[in-house]
């Protein structure tokens, strides 16, 4: 499973979820899988999930509280837990052709305009009964996130949610050198932690 976070990666999440992307995409180059077929599912948020900014606002609101919000130009994509689920399961089923798959998602959401909304759903009025502050993007944070790069070709496959992101083929070589870097990484960390 990875993220939209890992698409020009910014925080340490981000950055992890790519080198997982390249992990696998490396063991399916150096045809090193054996009989295991390896997908990465890469989407955004899933709403009610750990983290999703829906309960916290949710929270201050019941609370009367001020609603914070990042930016009022920020963005997201969202899907439903069930949504997710669903597709994620799918897209393991494709394994003709093993790969990096991203869900659609549909267009991204303006925080600031669902945070209004989810006000308004009280009964109250944004800025009069609730204000929002807006805190400012904090580091590692971007205003809006991609699913996948603009080098990135996404072919459609046999559902209409799910698509394939069309990556070349490393060299055999070039994939197992990576791979043998990341034990090495792995090997010196476990040097470290013995000591």
């Amino acid at each position: 499973i990875s993220t939209d976070k890992a698409v020009e990666p910014r925080n340490v999440m981000g950055a992890s979820k790519r080198l997982a992307e390249k992990a696998v995409r490396a063991l399916i180059d150096a045809e090193q899988a054996g009989s295991t077929t390896f997908s990465v599912v890469r989407f955004g948020n899933v709403i009610g999930s750990s983290g999703s900014v829906i309960p916290i606002f949710e929270k201050q609101i019941a609370e009367r509280r001020p609603v914070t919000v990042t930016d009022r130009a920020m963005t997201r994509y969202f899907m439903t837990i069930p949504e997710a689920v669903g597709l994620v399961l799918q897209a393991t089923t494709f394994q003709e052709k093993p790969g990096l798959f991203t869900l659609d998602m549909g267009e991204p959401v303006q925080i600031d305009a669902m945070a209004r909304d989810l006000i308004r759903l009280k009964g109250l009025e944004p800025d009069v009964d609730i204000p929002i502050i807006y805190t400012g993007i904090r580091p590692g944070e971007k205003l809006h996130e991609a699913l996948h790069y603009a080098e990135e070709n996404v072919e459609s496959t046999q559902h209409p949610k799910i698509g394939r992101v069309c990556l070349e083929a490393k060299a055999a070589a070039e994939a197992e050198d990576f791979i043998a870097a990341l034990e090495a990484l792995g090997e010196r960390a476990a040097n470290r932690e013995e000591r």
